[in-house]
């Protein structure tokens, strides 16, 4: 019989008492259930039968209601409040988990359709986030892996068994010292076409493959093109301005379209008065106003489409110190961060030259082969010092803009914050905007979610095809922290670097992430080169002067034994997370090679790394140990 509640237990008792001194016993109780109550009957709680004949069985009956068969419990077939299943029993595994809970990858119950669960929602530990066993090929770098870049094909730097496989050097083919052979890299979204920029090669030529054994102009510049043969680079052409000038560094900065066929050039240093788009370029009374040109590719041919300067170059303008081409190479950008108008927004006054160094950006579009200049851009807080235009970067269709001034001012933290605060010295900050095709216009002012002085944040961004996900590096961002999300207030590691991720819905931007090396050390700069891949899942990040004596993919991080080497870090996003894919360091890492100074990615990351102070002597392609005695000759190191 049940338990029974304190006070039924003692009538029971005085009941059965009063039963036994004054009348004979009660006669066997059939086994029909009563249908008339009687009092000398008692309710047996969990039978599901009416024992006492009040009309009200089992846990219907008061005098069972503080039984422990009519208490809700999970496995009873009854979805009480706070279970979200229940089908009768307490089995994992069959739908409805032994706690009355759906089944969820995360829980550690091995549920139909996982292939394992940890009891967690991590990648990296054997069990991944979506509950799939690990395995090479997944693009998560698991426990005894190099490195997993999502496939199982060899040739692409991490062969089918997820080991480091050697990258391909390239050097320029007039290799000698001093000429920072990449200094800027551009890969097209194919992967097809690879351009590197030399702006200190010297040679005099003019055009297309002129004589590349001249040395009669220092520091005027080069760009070399690339082509994929299948399992190597072939170099297509050799590249070098119409009006090759000493000092102008040609191929400070470069951009290719997304079939490789269009190439824009910086030449930053180019001193030519001219204005607008074919002008006089002999005319070398504007000392580094700067230039940019147009060049394009008919089947392996190249010829030279635009000379382009600023609208109102002038002096010390320094436009082309950054550009960037829509996918169809008909949307250039061009930052000009000596520019020195007080003007603010897009149309403003460009003959005002009373904020020296404010910086201004310029945007051209080409019709057929003809271009002109649709757009003069300012930030909405220029300020005199803000190099504002220190990077550009397009998205595929060309209709979203952003631009970097590095070392602007303000102590604005995160989106639209205020611009008008200049107590943040040389902090930096980035400006989104966006066209409809009549009009540009700024549709966000970005900062750090950890503004600090000398930060630097702005000193390259990167753009999504679609415009969606925005990347911002900060090479002097102090803080300690490691890996992804960590702490962001702590500042004892002066100038480790960070990368700041934002993405955007409509209009409205966030940030998703905030991004350190796995290995923070002090000055390593990480964030001093940024790349994301066409859609956005793979960022490519530089530290230039990372200190690891390490080789090749997934070595040894905490060796500091070389100074200055540099390092890049692979990153994916899986969802909305981030995490670290692959540590990379060159072939023949050595003191202050500072490789990372550029990083380049196409649609299927390839990855393309600059290493302007690498100092062998070789020239052209291949990996064969050479004598580092052309001191800053610079390589560049592509992965497939």
């Amino acid at each position: 019989m049940r338990a029974r509640p304190a006070w039924i237990a003692l009538c029971f008792t005085a009941a059965l008492t009063a039963c036994a001194t004054s009348e004979p016993s009660a006669p066997p109780r059939d086994s029909a259930a009563p249908t008339l109550f009687d009092e000398t009957r008692f309710e047996e709680c969990g039978t599901a039968g009416d024992e006492d004949g009040n009309g009200l069985a089992d846990c219907d009956d008061p005098a069972c209601a503080e039984a422990p068969s009519c208490q809700p419990a999970c496995g009873d077939h009854q979805r009480d409040p706070g279970e979200e299943c229940d089908d009768g029993n307490t089995l994992n595994g069959d739908g409805c988990e032994a706690d009355c809970t759906l089944p969820r990858c995360g829980n550690a119950i091995v549920d139909a359709g996982e292939e394992c669960d940890d009891g967690n929602d991590l990648d990296g530990d054997r069990c991944e986030a979506d509950c799939t066993s690990a395995r090479c090929g997944n693009a998560i770098r698991d426990a005894g892996e190099s490195c997993d870049d999502g496939n199982v094909a060899n040739g692409d730097g991490c062969d089918s068994g997820c080991g480091a496989t050697a990258a391909l050097r390239i050097k320029a083919s007039n290799a000698r010292s001093d000429h920072q052979f990449g200094m800027a890299v551009a890969i097209s979204a194919d992967g097809s076409t690879l351009a590197v920029g030399a702006p200190m090669e010297d040679s005099a030529a003019t055009g297309i493959d002129g004589d590349q054994g001249d040395s009669s102009a220092p520091s005027a510049g080069a760009v070399y093109v690339y082509a994929w043969g299948g399992d190597a680079w072939v170099r297509q052409t050799y590249v070098k301005a119409s009006n090759t000038g000493e000092g102008d560094m040609f191929g400070a900065s470069v951009a290719l379209s997304a079939d490789g066929s269009t190439l824009a050039v910086g030449a930053l240093a180019e001193s030519s008065a001219a204005r607008g788009i074919g002008g006089d370029q002999s005319d070398n009374s504007a000392s580094l106003a700067g230039a940019v040109y147009v060049f394009a590719r008919q089947g392996a041919t190249w010829h030279q489409e635009a000379y382009i300067k600023a609208s109102n170059a002038d002096a010390t303008d320094q436009f082309g110190a950054s550009v960037a081409l829509s996918a169809n190479g008909a949307t250039l950008a061009v930052g000009a961060i000596g520019e020195s108008s007080a003007a603010t927004g897009v149309a403003g006054s460009e003959s005002d030259n009373s904020a020296s160094f404010a910086g201004a950006v310029y945007v051209l579009g080409r019709t057929g082969a003809n271009w002109q200049q649709l757009a003069y851009i300012k930030a909405s807080n220029t300020g005199a010092g803000d190099c504002f235009g220190t990077s550009v970067a397009l998205s595929g269709d060309g209709s979203t803009l952003a631009v970097s001034a590095a070392v602007e001012d303000s102590a604005a933290r995160g989106i639209n914050g205020n611009a008008a605060d200049n107590s943040a010295a040389s902090s930096g900050a980035a400006y989104v905007f966006t066209s409809d095709g009549t009009g540009w216009r700024q549709d966000a002012y970005v900062k750090a979610s950890n503004t600090g002085r000398a930060d630097n944040f702005g000193t390259r961004v990167a753009l999504s095809s679609d415009g969606s996900t925005l990347a911002v590096g900060a090479p002097g961002e102090d803080s300690s922290a490691t890996g992804i999300g960590g702490n962001q207030a702590s500042n004892g590691t002066l100038e480790s670097g960070a990368v700041y991720v934002y993405t955007r819905t409509g209009l409205a931007w966030s940030q998703q992430a905030y991004v350190k090396a796995s290995n923070t050390g002090i000055a390593d700069q990480f964030g001093w080169a940024i790349a994301l891949s066409t859609d956005g899942s793979m960022m490519a990040v530089g530290a230039i002067t990372e200190d690891s004596a390490a080789r090749g993919i997934g070595g040894d991080q905490t060796d500091n034994s070389a100074t200055a080497s540099g390092a890049v870090y692979m990153f994916r996003r899986d969802r909305a997370a981030w995490h670290q894919q692959a540590y990379i360091k060159a072939t023949n890492t050595d003191d202050g090679d500072q490789f990372g100074w550029s990083v380049a990615l196409s649609s299927d990351g390839t990855l393309a790394v600059g290493t302007p102070a690498e100092s062998g002597t070789a020239s052209g392609t291949g990996n064969d140990p050479d004598d580092p005695s052309a001191l800053f000759s610079g390589a560049v190191f592509t992965y497939r």
